[in-house]
């Protein structure tokens, strides 16, 4: 193997380890917040999931570190269900018996919606990807990519439809599926930070989990909270500002693999061929839950421009701005009522 080979399979190895934890596109509040009427704007950041998770309040109240310290608690025990990397989860038991009794009821909520995002989409959202993307860190893990026979061999596990839930109990009906929420479990986690800090009696703020963000209320002015899309060419830059409130924002995205050969084939992979999707280079979606957006945004990286603002178009309450890999901006019909005109 010569050397740039080797080198171009070390780099893709690499990318595909943090390729789902880490996107040169993501949101971010695009400025700081004044206090107001008394108001204190408390923000704590920690490291969860993979990512960096932001949760910010307006409080008047001398106990919000306890309610921003039960907000991360929910994020870590979601994690604690859905994290491959856990062998106690949830997840984990079920890739490794093909089956979990007596599963929680977060966990069944999150299997039973990721099978409705998989039909909605066609199946570009699908769960039961992993064999795929298990066959590939190894073929490279071994200096080598996987054949068409491989991948063709290993597509007959995933299906999302081959996921049972049947009362507590949730199995595969193929034996040697297994699954990942990495393109749905944080933003569950978002959703359940959010009702904590909710049941908890505040009324404004955000959780942000590495660019999946839920914003609630307003800022002490009464405006909507600014979100951006960071321009990967000028860190200091928006691609675009959307205004924001009791909605939730998610992107997938992937800059590099459009200027990095070997990050070609790191990124998000279609379920339905095996391979990697080329058409989108970022992709921003507006839902009431930051699950769904979650969601959403994987399923339209995968299906490309056409289909995927077909599917936002189709799906009540979402709105959309694509990248295209040529650079080209697209949205959905309704995305401008979201568009900030402030510079």
């Amino acid at each position: 193997m010569d050397e740039h080979y080797r080198n171009m399979i070390v780099s893709l190895l690499v990318l595909i380890v943090i390729a789902s934890a880490i996107f040169i596109f993501y949101t971010y509040v695009t400025s700081d917040i004044e206090n107001a009427d008394g108001a204190d704007i408390i923000s704590q950041s920690r490291q969860m999931m993979g990512t960096i998770v932001t949760i910010e309040i307006i409080s008047t109240s001398t106990d919000a570190q306890t309610a921003i310290d039960r907000s991360f608690n929910e994020i870590d025990r979601i994690e604690g269900l859905m994290s491959t990397y856990d062998r106690n989860s949830e997840i984990s038991v079920l890739n490794t018996e093909e089956h979990v009794d007596n599963a929680s009821d977060d966990f069944i909520y999150v299997i039973e919606q990721s099978i409705y995002y998989g039909s909605i989409s066609g199946g570009a959202f699908d769960i039961s990807i992993k064999p795929i993307l298990d066959l590939w860190k190894s073929k490279i893990s071994a200096g080598e990519f996987p054949s068409g026979q491989d991948i063709n061999e290993t597509l007959h596990l995933v299906n999302y439809s081959n996921i049972s839930v049947n009362n507590s109990t949730v199995s595969f009906k193929t034996e040697g599926m297994s699954i990942t929420m990495d393109g749905i479990a944080k933003g569950y986690a978002v959703d359940q930070a959010i009702r904590s800090l909710k049941n908890s009696g505040y009324e404004s703020g955000f959780v942000n989990a590495g660019g999946d963000g839920m914003y609630f209320g307003t800022k002490p002015d009464g405006s909507k909270w600014r979100v951006g899309l960071r321009n990967p060419d000028n860190k200091s830059d928006s691609v675009v500002v959307m205004e924001i409130s009791d909605m939730a924002v998610a992107t997938s995205g992937n800059y590099e693999r459009y200027f990095n050969e070997s990050a070609r084939l790191s990124h998000i992979s279609d379920p339905r061929t095996g391979y990697s999707s080329e058409g989108l280079m970022s992709v921003t979606v507006i839902a009431g839950s930051a699950m769904e957006a979650d969601a959403l945004a994987t399923a339209v990286f995968v299906l490309g421009p056409g289909s995927g603002l077909d599917l936002i178009e189709n799906t009540e309450n979402t709105e959309c701005f694509l990248i295209t890999a040529e650079k080209q901006i697209m949205t959905s019909s309704g995305f401008d009522a979201y568009l900030s005109l402030e510079e």
